[in-house]
């Protein structure tokens, strides 16, 4: 299994002086215990995929520049390596992945330039086009990670169990097959 979606939070400073728990409980409204155990829940589903997420050690930044970067490595063929990389990064190995000298030896990590990556970090490169995701996820009415969007019609949220995509896409398709021509 691969990580698959990161936030897009533009407005939060690349440090921040809380936890996941305290952001959790803050956001949906909850006790630190129930986003305690939602996290616990997560981190679960991942390990039963071959995923060890360290959520207590996670580092939680702006991850403004990292879409910047994924952008980056999109336009040199090497986005999923990248996005792959970062995500490890985050939730694997807590490494802060808003900070520049972090993204770019992660960016190194998968063959992308050192030097351009700098000059991409300390520029405005990018920029436009995740906001313009940023946009177009509001338009869609995106308010959590992960989502999935299939044919811009269908939607999953949330960390969801194998099964629960199996059944959604077998329905997806019973549904495309009873109106084929």
């Amino acid at each position: 299994m691969t990580y698959r979606s990161f936030q897009l939070e533009p407005t939060i400073a690349k440090d921040v002086n809380y936890n996941i728990y305290e952001k959790l409980a803050s956001k949906y409204g909850m006790s630190i215990e129930q986003a305690k155990g939602n996290v616990e829940s997560m981190v679960q589903m991942a390990r039963s995929e071959g995923l060890e997420f360290q959520m207590d050690t996670q580092i939680l930044t702006n991850t403004f520049d990292a879409h910047r970067l994924t952008i980056f490595a999109k336009n040199k063929g090497l986005m999923h390596e990248m996005t792959e990389r970062i995500l490890k990064a985050y939730f694997t190995e807590s490494k802060h992945i808003g900070d520049h000298e972090s993204l770019m030896s992660l960016a190194e990590d998968v063959g992308l330039d050192r030097k351009e990556v700098n000059e991409l970090l300390n520029s405005n490169k990018m920029e436009e086009e995740v906001l313009e995701d940023i946009r177009e996820a509001t338009q869609l009415g995106i308010q959590s990670v992960p989502f999935f969007l299939i044919n811009r019609k269908y939607s999953l949220t949330g960390a969801q169990p194998t099964d629960v995509f199996v059944l959604a896409l077998e329905k997806i398709l019973n549904e495309y097959g009873a109106n084929a021509d």
